[in-house]
């Protein structure tokens, strides 16, 4: 049952890569250009998510590399494969978003301001924002094997997916682009159903979620 959950999110990640290209070229209909057309604001709930999902997203894809070099267990390669696919592309469609707005890539605000949670944000040992692993997990994480590495890199995950969802709801509540609303709405889902398999692979290793 795993098996085929694990088979789902491979092919969910494979078609978001695929209608990237596709994404992208609807934001720039949906907001238009530099030809006068409207386009998101540097301080707007668009640029804010687009930022602070970016930095979010990446993190993501660093603890995916490492715990594929800490385990040999394919279930969990794969799991952790599909996560850094997915969400590498999602952070260059973000990224590539402020490019064609020509907003800043970062803000002078402290993560969150455009949720009004900027004042939440403490970067703490490195750990910018809610879901966040900090520098001494990530140590870890890098110095754990096998079932150890694996069980870690779970619950380091769902955490950060559980803050990534309330990020991605954020913005739709507060964005204003249709189609960066609806890839918010996209990471939602994709996202909790990630938790539950993570939550299922946590038992059947004998842990659960912190």
């Amino acid at each position: 049952m795993r098996r085929q959950h694990v088979g789902w999110v491979a092919g969910a990640a494979a078609a978001v890569l695929v209608a990237a290209g596709a994404i992208t070229y609807a934001v720039a209909e949906d907001t238009g250009g530099p030809d006068g057309t409207k386009t998101p604001g540097a301080e707007s709930a668009d640029a804010g998510f687009a930022r602070d999902m970016a930095v979010h997203h990446q993190q993501a894809v660093e603890m995916s590399y490492i715990v594929r070099d800490r385990t040999k267990n394919e279930e969990v390669r794969r799991l952790a494969y599909d996560i850094a696919q997915t969400q590498a592309n999602q952070r260059g469609m973000l990224l590539g978003w402020l490019d064609l707005w020509e907003l800043p890539k970062v803000s002078a605000e402290p993560p969150m301001t455009w949720m009004g949670m900027g004042d939440m944000a403490s970067g703490k040992d490195g750990a910018l924002m809610p879901g966040m692993a900090t520098n001494t997990e990530l140590r870890k994480l890098q110095s754990l094997s096998g079932k150890q590495a694996e069980v870690f890199y779970l619950q380091l995950m769902t955490d950060h997916h559980k803050g990534g969802i309330h990020m991605a709801e954020g913005c739709v509540a507060k964005c204003t682009v249709g189609v960066e609303k609806r890839l918010a709405q996209g990471m939602v889902d994709a996202q909790q159903s990630e938790i539950q398999l993570m939550a299922d692979m946590l038992k059947a290793r004998g842990a659960q979620a912190r």
